[in-house]
């Protein structure tokens, strides 16, 4: 496959594909286990995720990169296969999480910043030598009526774009992650305060990226959709697919390959029909697809429960998720299909 930026971030949004998020860390994937009762060793992680980047039908046909873990980049397969190479044999590319996750914001309550950009030129320069092509840096914006604030706008932004143009001097894609918490605290924000805050971050962020002069042909973005807050739900799924097109309209420039969307709370199924609404109903300059974590893998993980007999049943259920988004980044999916 070509190295250039530009060509790799064409391959992450093929259409018809999307990207899995299987960057948990050690915490997050420990809960996820924790659910179906099983202890997060080394090896179990290691077995649910080649479950699924051994679902060959699905990793073919339907995804096109797959963020990994700092442990998941360095590991090998049962058989001493690198997972990184089982993963280029479905012709995916390999991404690779950086950041630190999200700290508390000294000075501004309630709000977080992204740690990692410390040692980050060194570890990208590692990463790419383990295969490792795109990247991914999610900043957390928190929503409610007085927040977020000016400054931890600001200065998320102005990391995820120290870090797109440290990961395009490696020669790796960065994905470009803003996001304003749907499931945050409190949860009740209304769809136009979403989309108010939505468009303020998406407006900063790229004119950060400007400033750090990052090539947007040569990177993804990862954003929300414009959505009511958790606890709030009342927006119907054409709501939110119109407004979130207008959004992105009005913040996200043409030059941009693509957006890969975070499922960011919502459902498996309504993930996936916000996202075919928008591609069936809408003219966009760019693609539009998923980048989806729990809702690729809820099904998945609690149908495989850590046993190998459940191995097929899993990925069966997996690569379901997978072809529903992949309906859906072409704006074919339909309610019927969910029971096929």
């Amino acid at each position: 496959m070509s190295e250039r930026l530009e060509d790799i971030a064409a391959a992450m949004v093929t259409p018809g594909q999307g990207i899995l998020a299987a960057d948990e860390s050690s915490g997050t994937i420990k809960k996820r286990f924790d659910t179906i009762g099983l202890e997060s060793t080394e090896e179990n992680r290691r077995d649910y995720r080649e479950m699924m980047f051994r679902a060959e039908a699905a990793m073919k046909d339907c995804i096109s990169g797959v963020i990994l873990y700092d442990e998941t980049i360095r590991q090998k397969a049962a058989d001493g296969t690198p997972l990184v190479d089982v993963i280029k044999a479905s012709g995916a590319v390999p991404g690779i999480k950086v950041d630190g996750g999200a700290k508390p914001l000294a000075g501004f309550d309630g709000e977080t910043i992204t740690e990692g950009l410390d040692g980050l030129r060194d570890r990208l320069a590692e990463y790419y030598g383990l295969g490792a092509r795109f990247a991914k840096w999610r900043g957390v914006i928190s929503i409610s009526n007085d927040l977020p604030s000016w400054g931890a706008v600001k200065q998320n932004a102005q990391a995820l774009a120290r870090y797109a143009a440290l990961c395009q001097e490696a020669g790796i894609v960065p994905i470009v992650e803003p996001e304003v918490l749907m499931d945050g605290k409190p949860g009740d924000h209304s769809i136009d305060r979403c989309y108010e805050v939505t468009e303020w971050v998406l407006k900063t962020v790229f004119a950060e990226l400007y400033d750090a002069r990052v090539s947007l042909e040569g990177m993804v973005l990862k954003p929300n959709m414009v959505i009511d807050g958790k606890n709030a739900r009342k927006a119907s799924r054409e709501e939110v697919a119109e407004k979130t097109v207008r959004c992105l309209k009005s913040t996200v420039p043409a030059a941009v390959p693509g957006i890969a969307f975070l499922s960011g709370g919502q459902s498996d199924e309504e993930a996936t029909a916000h996202l075919s609404l928008m591609n069936a109903g809408f003219d966009m300059p760019w693609a539009l697809t998923f980048s989806y974590g729990r809702a690729l893998q809820a099904a998945a993980l609690k149908t495989w429960a850590g046993k190998k007999e459940n191995v097929a049943a899993a990925q069966k259920a997996f690569a379901h998720r997978a072809k529903m988004n992949s309906l859906a980044a072409t704006g074919q999916w339909k309610q019927d299909l969910e029971a096929a």
